[in-house]
């Protein structure tokens, strides 16, 4: 459930996690030949607000998918999958994402969600349903909180391969 005052918490947090000198000194043009292993390799290469909107949805994903569901660094960027592939987020800093600026947080199987609200762009693809955010701000905690539970309940019905 939303909390008053739990989104500014994890901006906040967000903040407090890439701004530090760990990763701020590291911000980078990225090299597409470069191959992203780890999700701090990945903060290396993007800009500040960009890492704040991925460090966010990261949280927001992994505070909310179970516990059987697993992240990796696929085509650069943060996957998530169970069963079968769940959602993605791709920075339009990384090439191949077909964005030019924000965050992209795509559902694997958005096709078979049921997105009461709306929430989520069905562009050309007629699998990967997305929203695209161009600042922290335009993130909306419960409308991806209802899109991941229904995403997991899809994936929990796929067999397992």
């Amino acid at each position: 459930m939303f909390m008053e005052g739990s989104f500014q918490n994890l901006i906040m947090k967000a903040i407090s996690g890439v701004s530090g000198n760990s990763i701020e000194n590291y911000s980078m043009k990225f090299d597409s030949s470069t191959k992203i292993k780890s999700v701090l390799q990945l903060f290396e290469v993007l800009p500040e607000e960009e890492r704040i909107m991925v460090d966010v949805l990261r949280q927001i994903i992994l505070e909310y998918l179970p516990i059987t569901c697993k992240e990796k660094i696929s085509f650069n960027v943060p996957f998530f999958f169970g069963k079968k592939g769940i959602c993605i987020i791709w920075p339009a800093t990384i090439p191949r994402g077909g964005i030019k600026e924000g965050v992209l947080l795509g559902f694997w199987y958005g096709n078979k969600l049921i997105d009461e609200d709306n929430y989520l762009t069905h562009g050309s693809n007629k699998q990967i349903f997305y929203k695209i955010f161009k600042t922290a701000e335009e993130i909306d905690e419960d409308a991806i909180v209802k899109l991941l539970k229904e995403a997991t309940r899809i994936d929990s019905l796929w067999k397992k391969e």
